[in-house]
């Protein structure tokens, strides 16, 4: 499964542009952090995930919870099964250095090994960056740059198929966060920025 999720993520360009009709929807969903039941219960709630039922995760799929295998292991036979109808998102926690804290290695050998999750790591290189739903909607999982005039084709030019670099674009689109106040300032996180609603 990882094979196959690491061939088919591995053709997918930085930002994914996604066009869909207007009878259609797309339900974005935030980080699933390893809840297992919750993404069953989104299921449940939401239809499972068709070719009549798209979904985009954004995202933090890993680490935090106790089913992070079970979650992302779930969605990536998904993309695999429907591959222009469920797509996912690298969020910052799909990173070598938080999945040594926050759990994800722990529990990856648990119940598998090394290789299994040295894998996982070559999966979430492979994950895009962003997507554009309709030409219209641009969605990833932190927020905005420190400059401005980023363009799509800017992104699309990033190395992603490597762990999270310590600056740059990639790293301000995972890490970014939104704040109160206009404009940007310094991140309380210590990584991206924090931008205002202008």
């Amino acid at each position: 499964l990882l094979m196959q999720a690491i061939a088919l993520l591995n053709e997918e360009q930085n930002v994914v542009s996604v066009n869909y009709g207007d009878a259609e929807e797309m339900t974005v969903c935030g980080d699933t952090h390893g809840q297992f039941y919750d993404l069953l219960n989104i299921f449940q709630i939401n239809g499972l995930p068709s070719e009549t039922n798209r979904y985009l995760f954004n995202g933090d799929f890993v680490d935090r919870g106790s089913y992070s295998v079970e979650t992302v292991v779930t969605l990536l036979a998904f993309k695999i099964l429907y591959p222009k109808h469920l797509f996912m998102s690298r969020g910052n926690h799909e990173s070598l250095g938080l999945n040594r804290v926050y759990g994800f290695e722990g529990e990856v050998m648990a119940k598998y090994d090394v290789k299994t999750f040295d894998l996982f790591q070559e999966v979430f290189h492979g994950l895009p960056l962003a997507h554009l739903l309709n030409q219209k909607v641009f969605v990833t999982h932190g927020g905005l740059f420190a400059n401005d005039g980023v363009t799509i084709e800017d992104i699309q030019k990033v190395n992603r198929k490597r762990d999270l670099p310590e600056e740059g674009l990639m790293v301000e689109m995972l890490w970014s966060d939104p704040h109160a106040l206009p404009g940007r300032a310094k991140n309380k996180r210590g990584v991206g920025i924090a931008f205002g609603q202008d």
